[in-house]
């Protein structure tokens, strides 16, 4: 199946003899295995007689060899699936295993695919990027702090050299463009946070997404916003660079060397906002971050921080000050 549909990825039309012809198969079998690759994938195939087949769309579809090429510098170790849960999960349970690391878990779909919250991150098939990087943290507490800002700052990095020029952050875990979410990242830890445990850095990018009925929120992609194709191998070489660049950073100097530039690519910085924790609501006014990631607000005429996992911030409108 895999290979029927690096066939087709190039989204020109093949003749059902010509991809017969390369599969060792007759051309009623091409067409009963195009079947089976719409339902399995969700891809939409055309078929126009005289012409053959073609993808509605081209495809970016991961090459193992060329990421593992592309990644060999930072010595990570790549694994790439063509449909799994989760690659959080999945990169937890290589952990467990006992694999080698630092390592990386790609997947052309996730059935299972989160965000922050317990929320869905929805994950059509070699649309998009989902990306999860498992490390082995050693020296406690100390080595998180401001860790998934710092991820933050990498991806909006990439995006920028990328053509996403109006990429920015929204504490505490969101890239956005304007309003319209991009991409996020979820932290996920194992063992003993104040001794060594390990931590998967999980990222999900909308690269080639053009429409998604099941999301739930404003959104957009690289390709929306720089308004050409994007390569998915690219992006995912190109964020571990930079990921590589950050951590070692961030594990010589910490967050508190990075405050400023987040800050300065923070969307809401100095707006005004509201808190939620939990049932308990908090209105402010953004001031940045301390320097070991925490929001700080100005709340009234006092200046006040707030981290933890299960806080959300939202912008609130002229109408509601």
């Amino acid at each position: 199946m895999q290979t029927l549909l690096r066939l087709l990825s190039d989204g020109e039309f093949h003749s059902g003899e010509d991809l017969g012809a390369l599969l060792g198969i007759s051309r009623s079998a091409v067409w009963k295995k195009l079947q089976q690759l719409e339902v399995e994938t969700g891809i939409e195939i055309h078929k126009v007689r005289g012409r053959g087949y073609r993808l509605a769309h081209s495809l970016s579809l991961l090459d193992r060899d060329r990421l593992r090429e592309g990644l060999g510098g930072a010595n990570w170790f790549v694994h790439a699936y063509d449909a799994i849960g989760s690659t959080n999960a999945e990169a937890m349970r290589l952990v467990d295993r006992g694999d080698s690391l630092p390592l990386i878990v790609l997947a052309e779909r996730q059935t299972a695919g989160r965000g922050r919250r317990g929320r869905k991150w929805v994950s059509p098939f070699a649309e998009n990027l989902y990306y999860s990087l498992a490390l082995r943290i050693e020296g406690g507490m100390r080595q998180l702090e401001g860790l998934s800002l710092l991820v933050g700052l990498a991806v909006v990095k990439m995006l920028r050299e990328m053509g996403v020029d109006n990429a920015g952050l929204k504490w505490p875990n969101d890239i956005l463009v304007g309003n319209r979410k991009l991409a996020g990242v979820l932290l996920e830890l194992t063992g003993d946070p104040a001794d060594v445990c390990h931590v998967v850095i999980g990222i999900g990018i909308n690269v080639n997404m053009r429409a998604a009925t099941e999301v739930d929120q404003l959104w957009t992609s690289m390709m929306l916003e720089t308004g050409h194709h994007q390569d998915r191998n690219q992006v995912a070489i190109s964020l571990s660079q930079n990921l590589d660049v950050y951590l070692a950073l961030h594990l010589e100097k910490g967050f508190s060397a990075f405050k400023e530039e987040w800050e300065a690519s923070h969307l809401w910085q100095g707006k005004p906002v509201t808190l939620l924790a939990g049932v308990n609501s908090i209105d402010g006014i953004v001031l940045g971050v301390d320097p070991v990631g925490a929001l700080r607000l100005l709340v009234a005429d006092q200046v006040k921080t707030f981290s933890g996992g299960e806080l959300s911030l939202r912008l609130r409108s002229v109408a509601d000050q």
